[in-house]
Parts: C-alpha cells; structure tokens; sequence
C-alpha cells in the first residue's frame, strides 16, 4: 500500500456530494467529476459509496494493461493516471478490464476519463480535493498510521478477490473489525448502517 492515500470510509458516508463537486474543481478536469457517488440501495436506504480509482497495484493495473495505444500510466509513487489525451483512441478496453467499475469514456470527446489522485497536488503533499472537502471523514487522506490514531482499533482492506483473482491496491477500504474477510470479496465493501450490514 502507498504510504499517503486516500482511505474510504462507506459507513461515514452521507451522500452529500461534496466530494462530487470539489472533484469537478480540480485543475486538471475541470468541469467534470472523476469520484462517482453510488447508492447501494437507491430507493430503499440512503446508504451511498463514493467510487474512486483504487490504483491497482498487484497485478499492475488492469485498465493500462489493456490500453492498446499505452494511454495509461503508473507512476514510481503508484498513481495510476488518467489516460493521455494524446494517446487515448476511445477503446474502452480500461472500462471493461476494472474490477472496481472507475474509468468512464467521454462518448463526445472519446477519452478515457478517471480520478488521478488529483496527482498535481497529491505529487506536492496535499490532499485529493475531494478528502479535503468531505465533511465526515468518508474519504481520509493520510497515511495508516494517521487514519489508525484519528480512529482507533480501524481496521483496512487493500486486497479485494474476483473469483480466483487478487487486486492488491493503492487505495484502501475501512471495513468493520468483526468483518474482515481478507481478501475482501469481489471489490465490494463491507458496510453497516445502524448494525444492518447493505452490501
């Protein structure tokens, strides 16, 4: 795991969006959001998500892997980037290679669009916009040892299973201590609103 990253919270999430619309700020997509904020049960629980890109690291990331024209990038620290907008050809192979669901094409543009870590900021010691904004602490952004004396006895996953597959990655997930299950099953969370677990 990275030592400085962004460590999700599900059960502290409220849906309120804010990390939505500061994501929209950033200098480097301006306009558009690369967190997505998902309902696990829209109509029935207020429970929501908010989607990141995990950084894959183990196996190096899937969504560049596939990139046919080597859009993708990982850096030394990690993050993997967004595609490159002078490489990108609009495939969406990256779309269908992510176990966690993050990369989005822009049909108009035909690019390849998700979250980088805000990496220009991330890559000078700040936080991602969205961790700064979040109003709960749903989206931390530190290192384990930061998030484990803020919240004590917090334990999190950074391996996530799909079928025989294991998804070592960058971005970590808090998961109820009377819960974990290493490796967290298929990249879902596991989470507990008022004792009634939502998955």
């Amino acid at each position: 795991m990275m030592g400085r990253t962004i460590f999700i919270d599900p059960g502290r999430c409220i849906g309120c969006q804010a990390c939505v619309s500061a994501c929209r700020e950033c200098d480097s997509h301006r306009g558009k959001s690369m967190i997505h904020l998902d309902y696990s049960d829209p109509g029935q629980s207020v429970a929501s998500l908010p989607t990141v890109c995990m950084h894959c690291e183990d196996p190096v990331a899937p969504c560049a892997e596939v990139c046919p024209a080597d859009a993708i990038l990982v850096t030394a620290d990690g993050v993997v980037q967004q595609a490159d907008t002078t490489r990108c050809i609009g495939c969406a192979n990256c779309v269908n290679a992510c176990p966690f669901g993050v990369p989005k094409i822009d049909l108009q543009a035909k690019l390849q669009m998700k979250c980088n870590l805000c990496y220009d900021r991330t890559a000078y010691g700040l936080a991602p916009m969205c961790a700064t904004v979040c109003p709960t602490g749903a989206l931390f952004y530190g290192t384990l040892e930061e998030l484990q004396a803020e919240r004590p006895g917090v334990q999190v996953a950074d391996s996530f299973a799909f079928g025989d597959v294991v998804v070592s990655t960058g971005v970590a997930m808090v998961v109820p201590a009377d819960k974990v299950q290493w490796p967290v099953p298929g990249g879902l969370p596991v989470v507990e609103v008022n004792g009634v677990d939502v998955r």
